[in-house]
């Protein structure tokens, strides 16, 4: 857990990314050296790691809602959860899981897979204005998309405010209940952009461990965010065909 601390002390309040994007380059340079790293105008990152005919990919967003991050800002880490808080100020301050959660499923998943796609996008929390601006060419060589931005432990989000996400295949391939998963549905985030801006392959919104978030009482229970990093390792490992599915 020591990186995702490490991505929690970093203040990413929206339009204010610029360190969390310094230590994501930094990162993927030292452990990814063979990667492809690209960033766009609108300052997202694109990591292609390996050469195949297509790609599993995972996006995650680097902003997040709370204001309070105080220099002694630490991530305590319990048997069970991690929280935010300042001695000095004798306060819980937000993490930013929602969500470098996502980020460190995304790391993760780069470090451990020969073959992979990922792209971290700006402004998600205020109207996903990074991936508003996406380079829709980055995933033409995809076969699915997985974000992991969604609060507690159980959402399999296949449809983001009336937007259809993914094909009835790409779900029943998932077999989100041996998770502990379900279907259900959600509201904007960034693979809904990419749906609309007209991202022609299966994508999902995925559970992933945070509690209360944009608040200052935000917390991480730990379990549930490794159970996530698992089913999205069940994903990538075995749903090796292209999913399609147009908006």
């Amino acid at each position: 857990m020591e990186l995702l601390k490490q991505l929690y002390c970093i203040h990413s309040k929206s339009n204010h990314e610029d360190k969390m994007l310094e230590f994501l380059i930094n990162w993927l340079f030292a452990n990814l050296p063979n990667a492809e790293i690209e960033m766009d105008e609108s300052a997202n990152l694109y990591v292609t790691k390996g050469v195949s005919e297509t790609y599993p990919c995972i996006v995650a967003h680097v902003d997040q809602v709370q204001t309070l991050h105080s220099d002694d800002f630490q991530a305590v880490e319990t048997s069970e959860i991690i929280f935010g808080w300042s001695s000095k100020n004798k306060r819980h301050e937000g993490l930013g899981a929602d969500d470098k959660n996502g980020v460190w499923v995304a790391l993760k998943c780069l470090l451990k897979y020969d073959v992979l796609k990922a792209a971290f996008f700006v402004g998600e929390e205020i109207g996903c204005v990074g991936s508003e601006k996406a380079n829709m060419d980055f995933f033409s060589d995809c076969r699915f998309v997985l974000q992991c931005d969604r609060r507690g432990f159980d959402d399999l989000i296949t449809e983001a405010s009336l937007t259809e996400l993914c094909s009835d295949e790409f779900a029943k391939a998932i077999h989100c209940e041996w998770f502990g998963y379900k279907e259900s549905s959600g509201m904007m985030t960034d693979v809904m952009t990419l749906k609309e801006n007209g991202l022609k392959v299966s994508c999902v919104n995925i559970s992933c461990g945070y509690y209360k978030p944009h608040t200052d009482d935000e917390f991480t229970i730990k379990n549930d965010l490794l159970n996530c990093l698992s089913m999205v390792e069940y994903i990538v490992e075995n749903l090796t065909d292209v999913y399609p599915h147009e908006y």
